[in-house]
């Protein structure tokens, strides 16, 4: 990721100009007439993304030019980072009403590369800024960076040790105590949904309960439960080939609540912090759970596995049964739960689920502050029968007359959510598509807006 620097001489920085597509030609009336003709040659019409690199008459860059397009909204920078020369720049102008730390946040998250495995790096642009909090925005960039090199990285090197290991050194950085519990303690530790769903993998790779606690006693408790399935089988049901290709990213929901949790404690709010990380394998071997097994769950409550491959639902089960044991003030899970998520709202829109009215305000008002886009999606009781099992008490996948997957899902978790706010978000965590700013793979999202709602709720 690309650092987004202080550099007092900001004079040697070369000016960025950012226009709004109907303030492009009053602007360019106003400059030097060697300008105005180069737009007009180039066709720069500060349309969505256009960028114009201006010359001085010695034929070095003398500034830029950066369409926004139609609306002006910070995260349009985003672009701007993947498609600068190497350099150091400055927002000379922009559009009112933008501010400039969401701006340099912008350009930070577009200025993601991940290439841990490439020999050969490429120098990146950087952004010089002044007189906003340079503290802040490199804290929730750096945590945005790291949950999305968790979800690109092969699950040959993000196993559960791993995710653990990261967990262990954001605790260690911010004073925060850890607990983890593996392989067959979690059956003493009453976590037997997270061991059934992770018991196949080999024993390096075993099932392990990771929790995070922080904070000063007295304060409200902020739980954030994230799934961790670092790779997705299906299990004994199979994914196809096609189905299995990108389930490395299956851990999403961890390394979003464990990068949320890592930016709370960063900023420092007033609340106390558990980060709840259930973190499996769903592998397929001789010990795997079959079609038809009954499990245990931490609350009580019995669970048929009706489909291996609806895993994630039974590790989150005991983790936000963990969650109301600490009797938060407010409970988030992420998870990549269901491809019906994807099915009705595609990979950019993460649906979330909840009852609480309050809640749902103050996330909708914190995702438009940020530009960081989500769509309230129903907790339909109507559907809640297709959970019924004949031989338990709920089972993981719904009845087919429901169709609903992604609501179903949402509301098996409530089941197992704790009393009070509580709100779920089913994330796809992947761009499959590139575009400048958005690059092809680990994706974060909901995060930002869930910052800005905690700190907002509870500072």
């Amino acid at each position: 990721m690309t650092e987004v620097v202080v550099d007092h001489a900001a004079g040697a920085a070369i000016p960025v100009h950012a226009l709004l597509e109907r303030e492009t030609a009053a602007f360019l009336e106003g400059r030097a007439a060697f300008v105005k003709a180069f737009a007009e040659l180039s066709d720069f019409r500060g349309k969505a993304g256009q960028l114009l690199v201006v010359p001085d008459t010695a034929g070095a860059v003398d500034r830029v030019l950066y369409g926004l397009g139609e609306r002006a909204e910070a995260q349009g920078f985003r672009a701007l980072a993947a498609k600068l020369p190497a350099g150091d720049y400055k927002i000379a102008s922009a559009p009112s009403g933008l501010a400039p730390d969401e701006i340099a946040l912008a350009f930070a998250l577009g200025s993601y590369r991940f290439d841990r495995y490439k020999k050969k790096r490429e120098t990146q642009p950087r952004l010089v800024v002044e007189g906003i909090d340079l503290a802040r925005v490199r804290d929730i960039a750096h945590a945005c960076a790291l949950a999305r090199d968790m979800v690109n990285t092969p699950p040959n090197d993000m196993g559960p040790l791993q995710i653990e290991t990261i967990a262990r050194e954001i605790a260690e950085q911010f004073g925060a105590t850890i607990t983890v519990t593996t392989g067959e303690g979690l059956l003493e530790a009453n976590y037997p949904a997270v061991h059934a769903v992770g018991r196949a993998a080999v024993p390096e790779r075993g099932p392990r309960m990771i929790e995070i606690q922080w904070g000063e006693a007295g304060k409200p408790l902020v739980a954030l439960v994230g799934k961790g399935v670092v790779f997705d089988t299906g299990g004994l049901d199979i994914k196809p080939a096609a189905g299995m290709r990108l389930m490395k990213k299956d851990m999403g929901g961890a390394a979003h609540a464990l990068a949320l949790g890592r930016m709370i404690m960063a900023a420092r709010l007033p609340v106390r912090l558990a980060v709840l990380v259930p973190a499996v394998e769903n592998a397929i071997s001789g010990d795997a759970m079959r079609p038809g097994d009954v499990l245990d769950s931490r609350k009580g409550l019995s669970i048929e596995v009706g489909n291996t491959d609806a895993e994630g639902r039974l590790i989150l089960a005991d983790a936000l049964t963990r969650a109301g044991e600490l009797e938060p003030a407010l409970t988030l899970d992420l998870a990549t739960l269901t491809g019906a998520a994807r099915m009705a709202l595609g990979p950019q829109l993460p649906p979330f689920y909840t009852d609480d009215e309050e809640l749902a305000g103050q996330i909708e008002a914190a995702m438009n502050a940020v530009g960081d886009p989500m769509w309230r999606m129903p907790l339909w009781k109507g559907y809640v029968d297709s959970l019924d099992s004949d031989v338990a008490d709920v089972k993981n996948d719904s009845d087919a007359w429901a169709q609903a997957g992604s609501i179903t899902a949402a509301l098996f978790l409530q089941k197992f959510a704790p009393s009070g706010p509580w709100a779920h978000f089913d994330i796809f965590a992947w761009n499959p598509r590139g575009r400048p700013g958005w690059p092809s793979g680990g994706e974060v999202q909901a995060i930002r807006a869930l910052f800005r709602m905690i700190e907002a709720r509870f500072g």
